[in-house]
């Protein structure tokens, strides 16, 4: 899969490590209250849709969710949530977009700034890095539950691409990476519930056009610097075009 990042997804790795900690659930609550910002009910909002499978991934309980809801919707008189895309660079210069969601941008900008200037990097102007990415449909599925369905693989891939699919590449740890246009995700997602297919985690997410392979003391450098952004509360998902 041409510009597959090994980074690019903090739901993919850290979510299968520390389901369960409070600042999982702060993560995956203000995903939830962005999206209801749209409407409150899942079944009219795909994007709720999303959010709330993942808050029931990681094992949110329902008054949670039902809590973020209310939030996005006006009825809890919380602070309004915001979902910004901050362009950065990390170390080596390599390009970083890092997704949060905030109800207090100044405290965000200033909290990313500190991490970034820590970790050997910067945050960049408008433009300085989004053009390096794509934004795609992104779907990883056990090849377990492939092997379970009983459908022919060939089969499979025709329906799927019939469905609007792009890529199908073998992932990480006996996974299948599927990626689709932006405009084609949910009939995807629909085209695999269908066929009774368990899905691990699927998500639009911001791809780089290109990867950049990078050395021992650049990816050292990276993973300190994408383990400080796991931890801020604020930081929904980031995305780099290192290899």
């Amino acid at each position: 899969m041409s510009g597959h990042s090994k980074w690019h997804n903090i739901q993919a790795r850290k979510g299968k490590q520390d389901a369960v900690k409070s600042s999982q659930f702060t993560k995956v609550a203000k995903a939830i209250t962005i999206a209801a910002q749209k409407g409150g009910d899942p079944t009219m909002n795909f994007s709720l849709r999303l959010a709330i499978e993942k808050a029931r991934a990681v094992g949110m309980p329902k008054d949670n969710i039902e809590r973020a809801i209310k939030r996005g919707t006006g009825e809890d008189a919380a602070a309004r949530m915001e979902e910004v895309l901050y362009e950065a660079f990390g170390p080596g210069g390599i390009a970083i977009l890092i997704k949060a969601v905030t109800d207090n941008k100044n405290r965000t900008v200033s909290e990313l700034k500190h991490i970034l200037s820590k970790n050997a990097g910067s945050l960049g102007g408008p433009g300085s890095v989004a053009w390096m990415f794509g934004q795609w449909g992104m779907i990883v599925l056990a090849k377990e539950a492939l092997i379970n369905s009983g459908i022919d693989p060939q089969e499979l891939e025709l329906k799927l691409i019939d469905a609007g699919v792009e890529d199908i590449q073998d992932g990480e740890a006996g996974e299948i990476d599927i990626r689709t246009k932006v405009e084609n995700f949910k009939k995807v997602l629909d085209a695999l519930e269908n066929l009774k297919i368990a899905i691990q985690s699927s998500a639009i997410q911001w791809i780089p056009k290109d990867t950049i392979p990078i050395s021992s003391e650049v990816e050292n450098g990276l993973a300190n610097l994408f383990s400080d952004l796991e931890n801020n509360d604020d930081v929904e998902d980031y995305y780099t075009n290192a290899a």
